[in-house]
């Protein structure tokens, strides 16, 4: 398999996907239950220069290639950063809309979600004029199906927002350090 292969995910059913929602939850609510330091989370990702202007990214047992498109001196052979950031907020909002519709007794069949966001490139490359380097604004069209009336999805909607760790990545300020070692 090469990084560029598409990697289809096992399939479940509704009731295969409302045991292990409903089991996970059970899980970290008894884990926090009995520490409250077991909800403090660390991911650790790495990531290193490939090609033109690549990155080989590590996360666990997983690695991805991030690149940008030929205009802005990439190879074009994966997704730009902010294209991975625009999926990981979806990927993180699908996760919490079956999260808490499963806890809500709220039923989706199926969930898809759009995604468009403004970038102004004058930041970027250093050019004056520019509102800020990353996004200006970032549209969610998100699709669900299931016998629900329209006023209980948008319910979901507002509970998931509250509760998407990606979503509150792109609202709110996060305190960034860095360091730069010589190699």
């Amino acid at each position: 398999m090469t990084l560029l292969d598409t990697v289809t995910p096992p399939t479940s059913t509704a009731a295969e996907r409302a045991d292990r929602l409903t089991a996970a939850g059970a899980a970290w609510g008894a884990r926090i239950a009995a520490d409250t330091a077991a909800a403090q989370l660390t991911y650790k990702v790495r990531g290193r220069g490939e090609g033109s202007v690549a990155s080989l990214i590590t996360a666990g047992k997983h690695s991805f290639l991030v690149d940008e498109p030929a205009a802005l001196a990439g190879d074009d052979v994966a997704a730009s950063p902010v294209e991975f950031a625009l999926g990981a907020l979806i990927s993180c909002q699908i996760v919490v809309y079956r999260l808490y519709a499963q806890a809500l007794g709220i039923q989706v069949d199926d969930i898809s979600i759009d995604a468009e966001g403004d970038l102004d490139a004058r930041e970027l490359f250093g050019i004056e004029g520019g509102a800020r380097a990353g996004f200006t604004h970032v549209r969610l069209a998100i699709t669900i199906t299931g016998p629900e009336t329209q006023e209980r999805y948008t319910e979901l909607r507002d509970v998931v927002d509250q509760h998407c760790p990606v979503l509150d990545l792109f609202v709110n300020a996060t305190p960034v350090s860095a360091t730069v070692t010589k190699g």
